[in-house]
């Protein structure tokens, strides 16, 4: 008898308007059942997905659907960070306007996500660059500047020639632009600033509270935010009242402070050396010194440079006057911008001091034993006992640390000081494709904000796409010009616009009342969804958008928009797919289109070899054979599944009494069980949906051997059927998220109303896996460290697989490489490391 074949191109398109019809994915708000908020990183509509991209969407896509089997009332919905540089030089270079050709990717994208089967409550879209949503960007803004957390000054700023646009310091990788690698330099602009570095001790001590985000993005976003515990210490310059302060973390080696060392950034410096000798000299040495590349100012090797202002200040512990010199190697970063620099104790200022022919002054020496300056070759930096140091002689000098500070405090020249790396958040851009910030200037009112009422700040359509150095909508009379709301004076526009993360910041708050004109979202509906509940995305925004993100929700909490700190509550961050080892670009030429795959071999194809590939927080590397494998499979069950048809609907239902079966329907009925079991321990503990995908095939290797009877003839053949029904039905409903189209069809081919994601996750039967596993003892290097319980027939390389993947086992195996792994069937696995 002859099957129908597996017809993807029909399959596919028939359901996909299934579900939208349906409304799958559309969020009840009406309805009683346990919320699950699960939402994939804001999209940038780039204008054609790759396969790479696709991994993303996907992995979103399978959490929403088996979410929903499990009986949540699932949030998924979808919008896009449309605001930008890449459409804004798009236009520049094609004469295309971005409100254009940003609208026709948005098109593009859209019909790839919905080729892919990827779902999503389309009804809630967001996109950033329209009116109805930047409004709301522009008004938080204003309650940011109302509470003094957006601020404008004068400072030295990122410039990245290429974009013609100032950077955050987040967007400065390597001393280069992320987006177009052009090496970035130093001007000193007029720019606004958000507050972020009086949140970083919060945004510091709440990484405590996100338990479902990966360790290693917390520990990136703590190695950013930059605590460090010390004293801040008041140097008086010489002559002057004025105190030059500076931070550090060593107070003990205070007494051997012989120069100081100002960042060339630092604003003093200017006044300092103004109308001196000095001048020219200084001014030379910062321009040189602020475009150097800050790997090389920092680098342990790289030359220490300086220049002497001519200034001294007075060392507040012995009065000693000490030289003012600017140096390269001192940043405006890390403390003040100031460092009282002691060459006999830290290696930079020692190499510094060498150069220029500076003192070096012994405070801390080894016990028992005398340092001679003129006989060091390096600097000393580690502990010992103070000498030089005044009252504090013969102590051990970290003992000592916390005296010096009590001292400095008492002496009213310091005191205890925690410093912070994070610096405020710069948000103006040079540029147009962007959120209008939201401010006028009046000559008799100073900063006014635009009233609410007046919001929002229209994006001009006319402009010249040229950049000059300043936004081009400084050229648009008409924008530029307006009327003080405070007084009716003639004033201007603020022309600048906002960074986009300042869009991407909020946007999972809007998709709760995405239409709402009056308000920026509903705040009951967004306190009751928000934390969301799964975030996926990039780990690359671990410290720009996932930070920004952080300090905004803190900040609506702060002042009661919103009633929670946190914005996810569980984070996954994908690895990359890429191809012939390197990421997906079309300059490479590597770029893998999901258009041609899906023509080829349809959505559920790409969908599987997507997921089977690798575990997914690991990079993997896309192989087209693969993805004929994958085909091959889908193809197997289909055939599986439609060449009994008629005996699912013709065969009736019975129970399932494992005592009752005979051994292959015993052994095929623990199999189906202890794969639901599997499965949903790989999606809800690791989100391992390779290992999930390979126990389906496993358990289908089990079938095919079965002996499946072609009538129902007696009791026995009805029960082997229901055996075979139950293990074939499991399947569809598990792969269901996975491969969701086959499966819909499959679930109406035996007989069963669709949709398939109306049925309830299946639970395995304890009884039927009890007696099909075991707990085995796992050593490294011949120590007990955990256990696994596995099928008691689980062959020798599976056991190997699953015990150093065992989370425990993992720790221990941290830094080692795996020698051999030694199993003892059904006793032990030892595993040998080094």
């Amino acid at each position: 008898m002859s099957i129908r074949e597996y017809n993807f191109k029909d399959i596919e398109p028939k359901w996909q308007e299934f579900w939208d019809g349906a409304g799958l994915f559309r969020m009840d708000e009406n309805c009683d059942k346990e919320k699950f908020y699960c939402l994939v990183m804001f999209p940038y509509p780039s204008g054609t997905l790759h396969v790479g991209h696709g991994r993303n969407y996907i992995i979103g896509d399978v959490v929403a659907r088996y979410k929903i089997m499990k009986g949540y009332n699932v949030l998924s919905p979808i919008g896009w960070d449309a605001f930008g540089l890449p459409a804004e030089n798009a236009a520049i270079k094609g004469g295309i306007h971005p409100s254009i050709s940003t609208a026709n990717n948005i098109k593009v994208m859209r019909k790839q996500l919905e080729r892919w089967g990827v779902g999503y409550d389309w009804d809630r879209e967001v996109t950033s660059c329209k009116e109805d949503y930047y409004k709301w960007t522009q008004w938080i803004f204003q309650k940011l500047y109302e509470n003094g957390l957006a601020y404008k000054k004068k400072s030295p700023v990122n410039w990245c020639p290429s974009c013609a646009t100032v950077l955050a310091n987040e967007q400065v990788v390597d001393n280069a632009c992320e987006r177009c690698d052009s090496v970035v330099n130093q001007r000193e602009l007029e720019q606004w600033f958000f507050k972020i570095s009086k949140y970083s001790e919060i945004l510091l001590n709440d990484l405590s509270l996100l338990d479902g985000w990966p360790e290693k993005v917390k520990t990136m976003q703590a190695n950013w935010i930059g605590r460090s515990e010390g004293a801040r210490i008041d140097f008086k310059l010489e002559g002057s009242d004025e105190v030059v302060a500076c931070f550090t973390t060593r107070p003990d080696t205070i007494y051997g402070v012989t120069y100081m060392s100002l960042a060339p950034e630092h604003t003093l410096i200017k006044e300092l050396v103004a109308g001196t000798e000095h001048e020219k000299p200084v001014f030379e040495f910062q321009q040189k010194a602020i475009n150097q590349d800050r790997i090389e100012r920092t680098d342990e090797g790289a030359e220490k440079e300086g220049v002497f202002t001519g200034k001294y200040v007075i060392n507040p512990v012995n009065n000693e006057k000490v030289p003012l010199w600017v140096a390269n190697y001192a940043l405006m970063e890390y403390g003040t911008g100031a460092v009282m620099a002691v060459p006999a104790h830290d290696q930079r200022d020692f190499e510094f001091a060498k150069k220029y022919g500076l003192p070096i002054k012994i405070v801390i020496q080894p016990e028992g034993e005398t340092l001679d300056p003129a006989q060091m070759d390096k600097a000393y930096v580690d502990n010992g006992v103070q000498v030089n140091s005044g009252q504090f002689d013969g102590m051990n000098n970290r003992k000592a640390i916390p005296e010096f500070i009590k001292f400095f405090k008492e002496k009213g020249m310091g005191g205890g000081s925690i410093n912070y790396r994070l610096r405020d958040w710069l948000i103006s851009r040079q540029r147009y494709w962007g959120a209008p910030i939201p401010m006028i200037y009046c000559d008799k009112c100073g900063i006014v904000p635009v009233p609410e009422k007046d919001l929002p700040v229209v994006l001009p359509e006319k402009v010249e796409f040229k950049p000059r150095g300043k936004s081009p909508l400084a050229e648009v009379d008409d924008f530029v010009n307006t009327t003080c709301p405070t007084c009716g004076d003639p004033a201007t526009r603020e022309t600048d616009t906002m960074d986009t993360f300042v869009d991407s910041s909020w946007y999972f708050m809007r998709y709760l009342s995405p239409n709402d004109s009056d308000r920026i979202f509903d705040t009951d509906k967004v306190n009751h969804w928000l934390p969301v509940d799964q975030y996926i995305g990039g780990i690359e925004h671990a410290i720009l958008h996932l930070l920004y993100s952080r300090f905004i929700t803190k900040a609506l909490c702060d002042i009661k928009v919103i009633n929670f700190k946190e914005p996810f509550k569980n984070l996954f961050t994908q690895g990359m797919i890429v191809k012939d080892g390197a990421k997906m670009s079309k300059s490479k030429g590597n770029v893998v289109s999901p258009d041609e795959l899906i023509e080829k071999y349809g959505a559920d194809t790409q969908r599987l070899y997507t997921l089977f590939i690798s575990p997914p927080q690991r990079d993997a590397e896309w192989n087209d054979r693969g993805v004929i494998g994958a085909y091959r499979f889908l193809n197997r069950l289909w055939a599986i599944v439609v060449k009994h048809e008629p005996m699912f609907k013709k065969a009736d239902r019975v129970d399932i009494d494992i005592d009752k079966l005979e051994e292959d329907s015993r052994s095929l009925y623990r199999k189906t069980h202890s794969t639901i079991k599997k499965i949903t321990s790989d999606i809800e503990g690791s989100w391992h949906f390779n290992t999930a995908i390979a126990s389906v095939m496993e358990l289908l290797n089990e079938v095919e051997p079965y002996n499946i009877p072609e009538k129902i003839s007696d009791d026995k053949s009805l029960l082997r059927f229901n055996v075979f029904r139950e293990c074939v039905e499991s399947t569809i409903v598990l792969l269901a998220p996975m491969v969701p189209h086959i499966c819909e069809e499959l679930w109406e081919i035996i007989g069963n109303a669709p949709s398939v994601f109306a049925e309830q996750w299946p639970v395995y039967n304890e009884k039927a896996i009890e007696v099909n596993e075991i707990e085995i003892p796992i050593q490294v290097n011949g120590k007990l460290r955990g256990r696994i319980t596995v099928a008691i027939d689980a062959n020798v390389e599976d056991l190997k697989k699953e015990a150093v993947e065992e989370p425990k086992i993992k720790e221990f195996l941290e830094g080692k490489n795996v020698i051999k792994v030694v199993v003892v069937p059904k006793k032990l696995i030892n595993i040998v490391a080094k």
